[in-house]
Order: C-alpha cells, then sequence, then structure tokens
C-alpha cells in the first residue's frame, strides 16, 4: 500500500463539486480510495499554510498512483480539480 497527500485551496466550489462527483470512481479504476478527508486542520508543529481541505488517499502501489495521475482518460477530471483552486498532490514513497 503507498499513499498520497492532496491538499486543496478553494477558489472555484463549483468545480470542486463536479470533481467530487467523478473522483471516487476515478480513484477506484486504479485501486485507490480516500483514507480520510477534512475540511477540519490544525497545525501541530512548524509554521505551514493550511489548505481548505486535505485528504489522504491509498493506492496498492506506487504504480497505481502513477497511472490515475497520467491516465489521459481521467484528464478531465483531474482538471476539475486543479480548476477548483490550488491543488497539490504528494505521493509518500
Amino acid at each position: 500500500m503507498i499513499y498520497a497527500y492532496a491538499a486543496l485551496t478553494i477558489t472555484n466550489p463549483d468545480s470542486l463539486v463536479a470533481y467530487r462527483e467523478k473522483a471516487g470512481a476515478a480513484l477506484a479504476r486504479y485501486g485507490g480510495s480516500v483514507v480520510s478527508a477534512s475540511k477540519d486542520l490544525s497545525i501541530l508543529d512548524g509554521a505551514p499554510s493550511l489548505p481548505d481541505m486535505a485528504a489522504i488517499l491509498s493506492f496498492p502501489d506506487r504504480d497505481s498512483a502513477l497511472g490515475w495521475i497520467n491516465d489521459p482518460d481521467l484528464a478531465d477530471i483531474h482538471a476539475l480539480r486543479r480548476g477548483a483552486g490550488k491543488s497539490d498532490v504528494i505521493l509518500l514513497g
């Protein structure tokens, strides 16, 4: 199992709503799932800028995570997430 951290600062809520309608199926296509997602974020240490929401995603392996983010058939779905505002997705491993 491998994980990814997604941080979103929302400037276009409508795009986020459209993304959320399709995101689960896109993740599932590569064996991925949302482990946890929240808008209730707290800094434990340091002084990072907090996003509006964050999520931990899981994938069976690195190749599955890379397949999900690089799949041309999912480009429109990723564009919805990116269109929602600042979007960072970091693979942990």
